[in-house]
């Protein structure tokens, strides 16, 4: 898809730079910077969600979790890049 975007001169002479010394096309520059920016801050949607759940539940039932689901959560978070 094509596109236009403003940017401030000084990001645009820094991503001309980067591109050349990447050896990249400025749109394969500018989607890999956009899918990078999406995975770091995507990650927040699924932790909004987790702490809506959390609050839903009320903190009763979050503790009296099943020795299962907190084994499973903490192999699952200790799989997790913070």
């Amino acid at each position: 898809m094509k596109t236009a975007v403003s940017i401030p001169d000084d990001v645009f002479q820094g991503a001309e730079r980067l591109a050349r010394r990447s050896r990249k096309s400025r749109s394969e520059l500018y989607a890999d910077a956009v899918r990078e920016y999406i995975a770091r801050h995507g990650t927040a949607e699924v932790t909004e969600a987790y702490d809506a759940l959390v609050r839903d539940l009320g903190p009763q039932q979050h503790l009296e979790q099943s020795a299962f689901a907190r084994k499973a959560a903490t192999r699952t978070l200790s799989r997790s890049e913070w």
